[in-house]
């Protein structure tokens, strides 16, 4: 008697339709960028070929090997370090051409661990063995060095990687319904068309993240903003961050639990100053709601209190220094909301941190 595991006998064998003659070639492929973004592309596979035949690090999967592991090892070879496959960014599925079995490629995340070489584009890698060879490209001189297949999908996968989705491709077009990589003008026109089932209609929408924050002052109208550990920049921003919409969470009860996680100050917030929306390309546009934290005096300043790891630090900053402590689009924001309660205005319409 068969399982859908294998055997009886082995329950742990593949299945009778995974038999290498009758599946399609499963193919682990790791799309590795460092830490300014760049892409590692591996030298082509023949000495002498044309230099658009060069490769991205991958393995095909077979045995016992989960694509996961077959990376890691891929990875060792060619970064010198160990480096873990991250998420799964796209599958393509590559139809069979004459003599050839159909194909099933997975494209994962990876970030080169800091012990990787990581150099000029262009330019080889200290790293022994494959690494040797390998090179960090910017994305478009990545999508020339690859042939084309290889490009569309590496083109995907990126896409998929900026906006947190995966790409479903077929040949290495996305398919409708694809959650990232179809074009925008496609994605238009299949709507037009009433083309999408609701499902599919939903996984190709653009995606908007949403925050709340709080504009807390003191009486000298200076603003708490704090310094998060994971920030690389070392900009301060003000209290806040993502609601748990999938939690049923608003944005003001979310703007209150950031502040108590963050400073350790647990207060009702006061009206709403502001929505601020960011188009962000190519990453998900994001809508900020600001609530106005209050005034607090001398003992409440005292109880402010960080947990060192996702906040290190926190400070109250003029108006004046608000350009030099946090981002643009944070600085805009926080003048914007001291605006809106010097003047009673709000809540403010915003683009940016800047009246839309």
């Amino acid at each position: 008697m068969l399982t859908t595991a294998g055997t009886v006998a082995d329950p742990d064998s593949p299945p009778p339709h995974t038999d290498a003659a009758h599946g399609p070639a499963v193919t682990a492929t790791a799309v590795v960028q460092d830490r300014a973004g760049r892409v590692l592309v591996l030298p082509p596979a023949e000495p002498g070929a044309h230099p658009a035949t060069a490769l991205l690090p991958g393995a095909a999967v077979s045995g016992r090997e989960t694509p996961d592991e077959a990376l890691a090892r891929v990875l060792r070879d060619t970064l010198g370090a160990d480096a873990a496959a991250g998420r799964l960014l796209a599958v393509d599925s590559v139809p069979p051409a004459a003599g050839t079995r159909a194909g099933l490629v997975h494209l994962y995340a990876a970030i080169a661990p800091s012990a990787a070489p990581s150099t000029a584009p262009g330019t080889r890698p200290d790293a022994g063995g494959e690494g040797a060879a390998a090179r960090w490209l910017d994305r478009d001189a990545a999508f020339a060095a690859l042939p084309g297949p290889a490009a569309r999908r590496l083109r995907a996968a990126l896409d998929a990687w900026d906006t947190g989705a995966v790409a479903h491709l077929v040949g290495g077009e996305p398919q409708p319904g694809s959650p990232a990589a179809l074009p925008a003008g496609r994605r238009a026109e299949l709507e037009h068309a009433a083309a999408l089932d609701p499902s599919s209609y939903l996984a190709v929408r653009p995606r908007v993240l949403v925050g709340a924050g709080a504009l807390v002052r003191d009486s000298a109208d200076r603003v708490l903003v704090v310094r998060a550990g994971y920030r690389d920049d070392g900009r301060w921003q003000l209290p806040g961050g993502g609601v748990d919409s999938d939690l049923g969470e608003t944005p003001r009860p979310a703007a209150r639990r950031e502040l108590r996680e963050e400073t350790g100050l647990d207060r009702p917030l006061g009206r709403l100053l502001a929505v601020d929306f960011a188009v962000r390309r190519p990453v998900p546009a994001l809508v900020v709601y600001l609530y106005d934290g209050g005034v607090l005096g001398a003992p409440e300043l005292a109880g402010v209190r960080v947990d060192g790891t996702e906040i290190v630090d926190w400070r109250l900053a003029g108006p004046d220094e608000l350009d030099d402590l946090l981002s643009p689009r944070g600085a805009a924001l926080a003048r914007a909301g001291l605006g809106a309660l010097t003047e009673g205005a709000g809540p403010l319409d915003l683009v940016a941190g800047r009246p839309a």
